[in-house]
């Protein structure tokens, strides 16, 4: 239904995570599967993954059904990837998290070749092919959008070299505290001698009503859960092989631990009338230059469907048009 509407009241793209061995947060485990559904359902709205988590991936397997995907919806898909921030994922697939940089790099790297070769071969530290021709390539030419999350600081000059539009994913602190990382990241994409500047999305938790009173108070319940999981989710992979300082968990858990809703919500949330989102937004372009957000009407999952098509239908009927 959600779906439907969104596509009904003109939303830009709907975008699917991927998400394992966790059923009472998600069961969405295989997004390019409910892209592909989405695909065949509608006509109009592009379909996001965000992100698929290459380093578990096998990056033929991935190319085909992504490109498969690409087909289905009519050159409606936008590629997402990442590595996820969840080191037990990994263990309990079995690969190694203190190899998903490298993982990743060589994963993504094989699915731009399969994507835009008749044929190529590869030697890489994890995978070796000769002589490949996947098929179906994508109907996008020469493939669909990339988008890359980036979470490390050391990800953002990488990602700008590379040439590719980035994720930022908003949590909690200021919206401020992105600007360093971002210049890191521009500067970093014209120093390659990219066109334009790079562009950055911010998935961000977002909230709308038609009363102050009622955005703030509706997604009290459901926010708040979301913060309590992930101070988990960030204690948990402390003990874990593989992650890094320079990643930040430690001072990200110190962080929302005691946070309080007041407080969440003059951080990296969108949560108002659509008259105050759109202020907010608009600042957001002046502050940091985003060209666009992943809104995520229900982050914590606790928020009634009722208000969540509400919320929904208050950003694409009087939010999204002041920026079109």
């Amino acid at each position: 239904e959600q779906i439907d509407a969104a596509e009904r009241w003109g939303l830009d793209t709907m975008w699917l995570a991927e998400l394992h061995f966790d059923p009472q947060r998600s069961v969405l485990s295989a997004p390019l599967s409910i892209a592909a559904a989405v695909g065949a359902r509608t006509e109009r709205i592009k379909i996001g993954i965000a992100v698929q988590v290459l380093p578990l991936c096998h990056p033929l397997r991935l190319a085909e059904e992504a490109a498969t995907v690409d087909h289905i919806s009519g050159g409606r898909l936008i590629f997402g990837v990442g590595r996820s921030g969840l080191p037990r994922t990994y263990e309990d697939y079995g690969v190694s998290y203190a190899e998903s940089r490298d993982r990743f790099a060589e994963v993504l790297d094989i699915v731009e070749l399969a994507w835009s070769q008749p044929g190529f071969s590869y030697e890489g530290k994890y995978y070796n092919f000769k002589n490949i021709s996947v098929a179906p390539r994508p109907l996008q030419q020469p493939y669909p959008p990339i988008r890359i999350a980036a979470a490390s600081v050391d990800t953002y000059p990488a990602v700008g070299e590379r040439g590719l539009p980035i994720f930022i994913n908003a949590r909690y602190g200021s919206f401020a505290e992105f600007a360093p990382e971002i210049r890191a990241y521009r500067d970093a994409y014209r120093a390659a001698g990219h066109e334009g500047r790079g562009q950055v999305y911010l998935r961000v938790p977002t909230y709308l009503a038609e009363t102050e009173e009622r955005a703030r108070e509706e997604p009290r319940e459901s926010l708040m859960h979301f913060y309590r999981e992930q101070a988990q989710r960030l204690r948990d992979s402390l003990s874990r092989a593989g992650t890094r300082a320079i990643e930040g968990r430690a001072e990200r858990l110190k962080r929302i631990e005691n946070l309080t809703y007041e407080e969440a919500l003059t951080g990296q949330v969108l949560v108002g009338t659509p008259d105050e989102v759109t202020e907010r937004l608009r600042g957001l372009q002046d502050e940091l230059g985003i060209d666009g957000i992943l809104a995520e009407l229900n982050c914590g999952g606790l928020v009634p469907h009722r208000q969540v098509m509400t919320a929904l239908q208050l950003l694409c009927r009087e939010v999204m048009p002041r920026f079109h």
